[in-house]
């Protein structure tokens, strides 16, 4: 098959099959039946999947260009402006989609009939403004629409990064919309839904601009791009069979339930998907060094085509599945419990003994964050050693024990109690913003980044280009300095607890994931600013780091007791209303809280503050071994010339500020020698 007529067909072979695969689905599986009652119609019934199916291939031509354009191509070049393009049309396509699906599921919903008066119009609005589920089609066609202008006008690096977050973020409300699962996992399944729909955008959409790319591409080119696009596709890959593991999981809640219509698409969709990861193993492995060879190169695109197919089919059952009702069984219908109305969780079990070391309460996002951190830091270190660097074996085990410990902290007992438990919320707070960035910043993984990630050497920019890039921006530059980031540490206590971020970390999933992720970078901020190993800007001496820790030491103490001195309970509604039967009542539980932020928290300040003063001791030893070894160099004369012409400096200095004048030569920085 020619490029041109491959940049065609590919896009056509994508649509036509997916198109294929969720009409036939929906007619298997029922997703398109009429209803026996309130049924809307056979146009809402076929066109509402039809237009899902829209936004999914939308939102991949669009999320999966922009970022294969930042990891593989140049700014500038044609291919790049052909990325943005492609990712235009992208978000086009998926803005108009994601305004069908949304009209169309209000008819689906309120079984109304589409008519120009004035009530139909009003019933729209408050469905698109009031109702959780119309406010996220509106958000998402909203920012579909924004993002078709950007892509198309921005062109440079900086602006084609900040439109790829926006357009991976445009993603992530048709997550919300998912009812998989029972009410009590609904946390789960919007968290599995919304990492399975952004690793296959980026992994669908990466391959339609490598089609698009290869009419108008060179095959030099193309040798550079397509090892690049296949570790994106890998890290894809991992990301989708996790989540749709977890999301299967989630639906069908036994493996008796394979053999139900919705088990059965869900099969047709994962050998689809397997047969994508075994073409790109084959051509990973095989094709993709022996792009140079004709042969090689007609089998690579033969098989992109086929892998396109595939691609088109999983998307079909995707797309018919979000309209197949999966076989849960009858859920009884009981009154909930207060927990249950608060948390959308029942109330667990006593914390005790055995609850914090057994009790586990799993999050997928940050089993990949916490997985791929371990394996591409201790990838780096392989390949510094096979490469005959020496890299320390402390910064390996404390970068590993931190990531183990901001697992355990994410996703065991500290998870599972702690919207339950004023007190346990402390301690998990305590320990990401202060004990975990204690481990992390010794492990220096900048520096190891720098060192192991292959420099690119053709204007793109790959992993090591992109960190080098974030640490130098003029924003990295003042959160790194000492003064802002004690101030962003220990004002983010006052602010966290006493205002309403507090109650939207509690309620709302998405304020709790920016809780872990704020108080994570603050801490490790703090703490990179004062003994980190990676470069930054600007650090203090050495005795106003400890007098800088000593007043944090303090604020922190003064927060603590400020908590155990509440004579009435933070956010009552809350805490105060669960229905706990067990442990400390909420008051003496939050006046315990708050003696784990005055005395527990102090612990990891400490250790910080005797880290500081070992380095001072080091850097003062180090300093004296220099000079002794000038000593040995030059002798003691020349050695006592050079004091005494930096004590004459320093006097000239000290009349000139007294406005006496003088003037004295001023000797080079260091004795030479």
């Amino acid at each position: 098959m020619s490029p041109r007529t491959l940049r065609v067909a590919g896009p056509v072979i994508l649509a036509v099959t997916a198109l294929a695969a969720a009409i036939v689905a929906l007619v298997y599986g029922g997703g398109a039946d009429a209803l026996l009652v309130g049924d809307p119609g056979p146009v809402v019934r076929w066109g509402l999947p039809i237009a899902n199916l829209g936004v999914n291939l939308g939102a991949a031509a669009m999320a999966g260009s922009l970022v294969l354009a930042l990891f593989a191509l140049r700014a500038g070049d044609t291919e790049f402006d052909t990325a943005l393009d492609l990712a235009s049309i992208g978000a086009a396509v998926f803005t108009i989609s994601a305004g069908a699906t949304g009209y169309l599921t209000f008819l689906n919903a309120f079984n109304a009939t589409p008519s120009a008066d004035a009530v139909f119009g009003q019933q729209l609005g408050r469905f698109l403004l009031d109702l959780d589920l119309g406010r996220a089609w509106l958000i998402t066609t909203l920012a579909g629409a924004v993002m078709t202008v950007l892509a198309f006008a921005v062109r440079s690096w900086t602006s084609t990064l900040l439109v790829g977050i926006l357009g991976l973020a445009a993603i992530v409300p048709m997550a919300t919309t998912s009812h998989d699962g029972a009410a009590a996992n609904h946390t789960a399944a919007v968290t599995t839904l919304a990492l399975h729909i952004v690793g296959a955008a980026v992994w669908l959409g990466g391959l339609v601009l490598l089609v698009v790319l290869r009419a108008s591409s060179t095959p030099q080119r193309m040798a550079h791009v397509l090892p690049r696009y296949s570790s994106i596709a890998l890290v894809a890959f991992i990301v989708v069979a996790l989540s749709g593991y977890a999301r299967a999981a989630l639906g069908l809640g036994s493996w008796e339930a394979l053999l139900s219509a919705y088990g059965v698409i869900i099969v047709v969709k994962v050998a689809a998907l397997l047969a994508i990861g075994v073409l790109g193993a084959l051509y990973r492995r095989r094709l993709i060094s022996r792009m140079g060879e004709v042969t090689a190169a007609r089998t690579f695109w033969s098989l992109i085509a086929l892998e396109l197919a595939f691609m088109g089919i999983a998307s079909g059952a995707a797309a018919a599945l979000a309209r197949t009702a999966p076989p849960i069984g009858d859920i009884p219908i009981t009154d909930p419990t207060p927990a249950e109305t608060l948390t959308g969780s029942p109330l667990p079990p006593e914390l005790g003994l055995t609850q914090w070391l057994t009790v586990w309460d799993i999050d997928l996002l940050w089993v990949l964050v916490c997985g791929f951190a371990l394996f591409f830091y201790l990838a780096g270190t392989v390949r510094l050693h096979r490469r005959g660097d020496a890299w320390p074996i402390y910064r390996t085990i404390s970068w590993c024990a931190g990531i183990l410990l901001l697992f355990w902290v994410v996703c065991g007992p500290v998870a599972a109690y702690e919207n339950y438990l004023f007190s346990i919320h402390m301690v998990g707070h305590m320990l990401l913003t202060m004990a975990i960035p204690l481990l992390l910043v010794p492990g220096a993984p900048v520096t190891l980044a720098a060192r192991a990630i292959r420099k690119r050497d053709d204007g793109t920019r790959g992993g090591r280009e992109w960190i080098l890039w974030t640490v130098h921006t003029p924003v990295a530059r003042v959160l790194t300095n000492p003064l802002v980031a004690a101030a962003l540490f220990i004002g983010s206590l006052w602010v966290f607890y006493y205002t309403d971020i507090f109650r939207w970390a509690l309620n709302d999933h998405l304020g709790h994931l920016w809780m872990i992720a704020h108080f994570v970078i603050t801490g490790y901020l703090f703490v990179q600013s004062l003994i980190g190993i990676d470069p930054v800007p600007y650090r203090l001496p050495y005795p106003f780091r400890l007098i800088l820790l000593i007043g944090i030491m303090a604020m922190h103490a003064f927060f603590g007791i400020s908590i155990m001195s509440q004579s009435g309970l933070m956010l009552a509604d809350w805490f105060g209303s669960m229905g706990r039967t067990w442990g400390v009542p909420p008051l003496e539980d939050q006046y315990i809280g708050g003696g784990v932020a005055w005395s527990v928290g102090e612990i990891p300040t400490l250790i910080l503050a005797i880290a500081v003063a070992i380095q001072w001791s080091r850097n003062d030893d180090r300093a004296q071994r220099r000079r002794d070894r000038h000593v040995d160099r030059v002798g003691d004369d020349e050695l006592d010339a050079y004091n005494a012409r930096l004590a004459a400096l320093a006097d000239q200095d000290a009349r000139v500020d007294a406005g006496t004048g003088g003037t004295v030569t001023r000797p080079p920085a260091t004795p030479r020698g």
